[in-house]
């Protein structure tokens, strides 16, 4: 008996497509499915027979021996495979993937020798180039139609029709329009041809298994060349050319609409995934409840949207599709009556609809039983226990580190951090707390997550083992001091108790070896920073404690002579490293060993290396002396800290800016002093007329020069001190001492007593009972 064919070329991802093929599998009655997919899949196919595989989902094949290649085969509800795979399950049908196997593309030659290939091609056939014919088979379609919009035609001739009594009819027009296409050599490729010949030998292979009625959902630019049945030597010529296979492992993994969209790089993917998902799921007329979900969530976002808004919306949809000749409202006509009557012409609400419903943020589900990595299944593992379901829309967390959950959830997302998982990010925290005891993260999983994850199995089975040996290995191929110390506060952030010693060995040895100044500035702040988590954390810090003191000694040694001869960009980095490692020494806070022993501590042999710095005048030029900009930033630490009066800082500042010094330079001075706030010109009037004074007898050329330094410097200040310092220019003179504010009128008893007691409880002291109540102050 022959076995019996039915080709059912379909659009990925396109719902109507999908009806058709529910419809026709339906009348078909198949005693086989087979569908357009990588062949390993066959292995995990059974899993959509629960209810615990729910789409958007992915088939993610990875070659085992370098997971990072790696391939996806997403599918949504409204994807035609899925509606055929859940068909043949529910009806106990074999169904195979008949597609090339992955592994083949993730051989090391594969991708080369595809390359030479088309370029092979493009040479014997040079009149065939992109600019003659479009790739996208549909566009042509569409422009025979007398349509310029592929997208528009194609869902009006197929997502927007229902099937008819004859359920295979659609699929017989398709295939001749296909056939009509690829007669002229339309998008063939040699990897084309390879997979077509696979796809061949699978169906000979379902007729030897003695299936009769067999099914066959592929793409629809296939259906000709399945149709057409060559000889069975001719499919093994083609493929004996194929690489050897990788080693490969395939598995399911969540999915989303967004990563199904065009816009996120995925290039079967649709325009609109949620407005298809809804045109799928939804019975009778799509769009009065798809704009009633629109003004949902319009109302929901505090836009004021009411039922009669609906109403007009739907009228002035179905108008448009009238007006525009379509069989009913698309997405298009949907839209401008969104953005006309809901959003009142607003492009802002009308993203906020794009974004939530026409794209969406749905996120697919997979089953226990699914295949993975030991490190997928441990990180599946805490999810639950900690309660961190991953989500694929963006949702911000506050932790609060004393809480033990919280503490857990930290290390977790620091731990996949560490290995590339980016699945939290630290944002800014919504508390406002200047403690270590809070942090803010910006939740967002992807689905790429799983292909980092099979990366990262290299470094353990479970999280925790996995990231301890991702540090350690990074340590031992670093070679920047600064790598390091960030490695060694990512390993408190994350609790690596079991990395911590190696690192810190290795950072020791960096350290002794390194001698360049600018590199060991730049690795205090992430080793102090460290030092701030004990508390919260319970971590041993006395090997962290001596290191940042040794590099800070060093720092202190060498900063003055290395801030010689820098140039303007070497200048401006050093400058933000000193105000990092300032801040670093600050918070190691007093030397108790010092204090005892009556000697200087670390604060003093930084504020003495700041003096060193201010005083490397550049007397024989530039290249001897330290740029304006580092001597002026160290006069300005020195003066926030105390230990520089605002006498002597107004003497070094009358220096700078005499004319024996070059105008450059005094400019730089300025910025680096000014650098972090301008308040204290208007606390001193005398700094602000010296600056005065010398800016207006800076020559005109000489100006032209200075002015972008001194435009970035004033810039930097804040809004405030900008203008109050340009209303004390124009009011002048600037020497003369500030005028007393006038009276603004006498004192109201009875105003003023009434604020009493609220001041009193604020400052927690016993109030005075008004003198009206007793006759006397009490």
């Amino acid at each position: 008996m022959t076995s019996e064919v039915a080709l059912l070329g379909i659009r990925h991802h396109g719902p109507g497509s999908a009806r058709a093929v529910a419809a026709a599998l339906a009348q078909w009655q198949p005693d086989a499915v087979l569908i357009e997919g990588p062949s390993e899949a066959d292995a995990v196919v059974h899993l959509a027979a629960g209810k615990d595989l729910v789409p958007p989902v992915a088939l993610l094949a990875h070659a085992v021996d370098d997971p990072s290649r790696a391939a996806f085969w997403p599918y949504a509800e409204f994807s035609p495979e899925w509606v055929a795979i859940r068909h043949a399950v529910d009806h106990d049908l074999p169904v195979r993937f008949i597609d090339l196997p992955a592994a083949y593309g993730f051989a090391p030659a594969a991708g080369e020798q595809a390359a030479e290939e088309q370029a092979d091609e493009q040479a014997e056939k040079p009149e065939e180039t992109a600019a003659d014919l479009p790739a996208d088979p549909l566009a042509l379609l569409a422009e025979a139609a007398g349509h310029d919009d592929p997208e528009r035609w194609w869902e009006d001739v197929v997502e927007h029709r229902a099937p008819g009594a004859d359920a295979l009819a659609p699929f017989a027009a398709v295939a001749e329009a296909m056939a009509a296409l690829r007669a002229e050599g339309l998008g063939e490729s040699r990897r084309d041809d390879l997979r077509e010949a696979h796809m061949r030998q699978q169906i000979r292979a379902a007729r030897r298994a003695g299936h009769r009625r067999i099914a066959v959902v592929c793409g629809a630019f296939h259906v000709p060349a399945l149709a057409a049945m060559p000889t069975v030597a001719h499919d093994r010529a083609l493929l004996a050319g194929l690489p050897k296979k990788v080693r490969t492992d395939i598995t399911w993994i969540p999915w989303t609409h967004r990563r199904l969209s065009q816009a996120a790089g995925y290039g079967a993917g649709v325009q609109s995934p949620g407005w298809y998902h809804h045109l799928f799921s939804t019975e009778g007329d799509p769009v009065p409840r798809w704009l009633t979900r629109a003004a949902e969530l319009l109302r929901a976002e505090d836009h004021p949207v009411s039922s009669a808004h609906v109403i007009e919306a739907v009228r002035l949809a179905e108008t448009l599709a009238v007006l525009r000749g379509r069989p009913l409202a698309g997405l298009t006509e949907t839209l401008d009556a969104v953005r006309a009557v809901l959003c009142e012409g607003s492009d802002v609400a009308l993203e906020l609809v794009r974004d939530r419903l026409v794209v969406g943020d749905a996120l697919g589900e997979v089953p226990d039983a699914a295949p993975a990595v030991p490190l997928q299944r441990d990180l599946a593992r805490l999810q639950r226990s900690l309660r961190l379901k991953p989500e694929a829309a963006p949702r911000d967390l506050d932790l609060d580190l004393r809480k033990d959950t919280d503490a857990a959830r930290s290390r977790l997302l620091h731990r996949l951090r560490l290995l590339g998982v980016e699945w939290g990010v630290p944002a800014r925290s919504s508390v406002h707390s200047t403690g270590t005891f809070r942090e803010s993260w910006r939740l967002c999983w992807q689905p790429e997550f799983a292909v980092r994850i099979a990366e990262a199995a290299q470094w353990g089975t479970t999280v925790e083992e996995a990231a301890v040996g991702k540090a350690v290995g990074t340590a031992r191929a670093a070679v920047e001091l600064a790598e390091l110390t960030g490695l060694v506060e990512t390993c408190l952030l994350a609790g690596l108790s079991g990395a911590l010693p190696v690192v810190m060995r290795v950072l020791a040895d960096c350290a002794a070896l390194d001698t360049d100044v600018a590199h060991l500035a730049g690795a205090l702040p992430a080793l102090v920073r460290a030092l701030r988590y004990g508390d919260v954390r319970g971590t041993d810090h006395g090997a962290l404690a001596g290191a940042a003191a040794g590099l800070a000694e060093r720092v202190c040694v060498g900063l003055p002579p290395a801030c010689v001869g820098l140039d303007a960009e070497s200048a401006a980095a050093m400058r933000a490293r000193i105000d990092e490692v300032h801040g670093a020494i600050a918070l190691l806070g007093p030397d108790p060993a010092a204090d005892a022993a009556g000697t200087e501590g670390l604060a003093d042999r930084w504020a003495a290396a700041l003096r060193s710095l201010a005083r490397r005048e550049p007397a024989g030029g530039p290249a001897t002396g330290a740029p304006g900009l580092l001597r002026g930033r160290a006069v300005r630490l020195l003066l926030d800290d105390g230990r520089l009066d605002s006498e002597e800082a107004g003497r070094r500042l009358r220096l700078v800016l005499s004319v024996a010094n070059a105008p450059a330079d005094a400019a730089g001075w300025v910025e680096g002093f000014l650098t972090g706030g301008g308040a204290l010109l208007l606390h001193d009037p005398r700094l602000l007329a010296l600056l005065d004074e010398w800016l207006s007898g800076v020559g005109g050329e000489v100006f032209t020069d200075v002015l972008p330094l001194l435009r970035r410097t004033f810039a930097g200040l804040e809004a405030g001190v900008r203008t109050t310092i340009g209303g004390r220019v124009a009011a002048g003179p600037l020497d003369a001492a500030p005028a007393p504010p006038e009276a603004v009128g006498a004192l109201d008893p009875d105003r003023a007593d009434a604020a009493v007691p609220v001041l009193a409880l604020l400052l927690g002291v016993r109030p005075r009972i008004p003198r009206q109540a007793t006759g006397r102050d009490t």
